[in-house]
């Protein structure tokens, strides 16, 4: 069962209705210990001043704040401490705002939030629906481990059937930490006089109406990590890993129009909305033009067996005999 990581209330008006706090994600990257790989010994790190080398304790270390002239100005934890926000166990909620003026951008990380007890399961029901007719989400700020963050409260469906709406905090990055896309010279080029006809606007509407589908998470995975674990199974097993060049990426496509009728069709097929007929040689899928991990995330789609032990020629050679076996 999951731990809460923070009690306390949230505060708005006079009321207050007491919660938990709960992660609502988890890290699942594949993590590594580093060797050295001639002994086979694992790789420590000291902490050493830069000049000497004198090995620091960690218990006396202080921080420094570089100036603009390159000198350090050292701050010492009880300096720090005296200066902090102080412990808190409020969720403060200063203004209720539109959920839809809310960008994403703005949103850090996802918290669940639940009654802390079934006395407080009434005020958060109320809470809860109060948001949610209205559309609206509470930005508060709270005191978690010492710092002082901003945040939203929202409604979430949750993932489990039978559990219904809940309140989802997200910890939100202050205004001064969100950059402005007009600072970003190659977005400039927007300004400019783009002229789109109406048969690409056509097309490019019917090529994200062909992959509109339902949301369903589960069908998301990380295929990276799959391949990792699938070569540490291989390693562990003794099998000898031969790796691969890196191959140059192909030209870009300058006929947008073709490019996007060939998506359609693309789309269209892998849903089963057109004829599985055998198609002319041009309009084939160029398995050859395509990156290993564009043939391996196809080769999964498809349930290719034995596709994590391919190469690339080997992936291109299997794809196209299950294109062709499709077509027939």
């Amino acid at each position: 069962m999951p731990r809460a990581i923070w009690t306390g209330s949230i505060s708005f008006g006079l009321v207050n209705v007491p919660v938990k706090l709960f992660t609502a994600t988890e890290d699942r990257s594949v993590g590594f210990h580093q060797f050295d790989p001639d002994s086979g010994e694992g790789i420590r790190y000291q902490r050493v001043t830069q000049e000497s080398g004198k090995e620091v304790e960690y218990a006396s270390i202080v921080k420094g704040y570089e100036l603009e002239d390159g000198s350090h100005v050292l701050i010492t934890p009880e300096e720090l401490e005296a200066v902090e926000p102080g412990r808190s166990r409020t969720i403060d909620i200063e203004d209720f705002i539109d959920l839809d003026d809310v960008d994403p951008v703005y949103f850090d990380k996802t918290y669940h939030l639940a009654p802390a007890d079934q006395s407080a399961a009434k005020p958060y029901a109320l809470l809860r629906e109060a948001m949610k007719e209205s559309n609206r989400v509470a930005i508060a700020r709270f005191v978690m481990r010492a710092k002082q963050s901003l945040a939203a409260i929202r409604v979430a469906s949750s993932s489990g059937d039978d559990a219904g709406d809940v309140l989802v905090l997200e910890t939100m990055h202050f205004g001064d930490e969100v950059r402005s896309p007009a600072d970003i010279r190659e977005l400039q080029v927007l300004d400019d006089d783009i002229e789109i006809n109406d048969r690409e606007r056509a097309a490019a509407k019917s090529l994200v109406e062909s992959l509109t589908a339902e949301w369903d998470p589960d069908q998301y995975t990380d295929t990276y990590r799959e391949r990792v674990l699938d070569l540490v199974a291989r390693k562990a097993d003794g099998e000898r890993i031969v790796t691969e060049k890196a191959e140059a990426p192909t030209a870009s496509v300058t006929d947008l129009m073709a490019v996007l009728e060939a998506s359609v069709n693309e789309a269209r097929q892998k849903r089963g909305d057109a004829p599985k007929a055998a198609a002319p040689a041009s309009d084939r899928t160029d398995y050859a033009s395509m990156s290993k991990d564009e043939l391996y995330e196809e080769a999964q789609r498809r349930d290719l067996d034995g596709r994590s032990k391919m190469t690339k020629d080997q992936l291109v050679a299997a794809l196209s005999d299950a294109a062709l076996a499709e077509a027939s």
